[in-house]
């Protein structure tokens, strides 16, 4: 199953997330989860929150992956949503 995450940061939490994006993404890399994923820009272009589509057998599972995320045991985030996902269009094959 396929599951999105998003994630938005405190205010004024830049250096935070610069300070521990290495083991967030030694994490993401380690743990093999993640599909697709990236950081929200805010209106200057720095990273202000992060999207995330991952693989796991359940929601449970998901959960668990989240709380273990370095950025979420740092406190970096206001808020956090993770949804299941369902892809139905793929770009690359989509004709528009």
């Amino acid at each position: 199953m396929l599951f999105v995450i998003t994630w938005i940061d405190k205010k004024n939490s830049l250096a935070l997330r610069l300070s521990v994006r290495e083991a967030h993404l030694a994490y993401a890399r380690d743990t093999g989860r993640i599909k697709l994923g990236g950081p929200f820009l805010d209106t200057d272009g720095q990273m202000c929150g992060s999207l995330m589509i991952v693989e796991a057998p359940d929601i449970e599972t998901v959960k668990a992956w989240h709380a273990a995320d370095p950025y979420v045991k740092a406190g970096l985030f206001a808020s956090s949503d993770i949804r299941p996902w369902k892809a139905t269009v793929n770009a690359v094959e989509a004709k528009f």
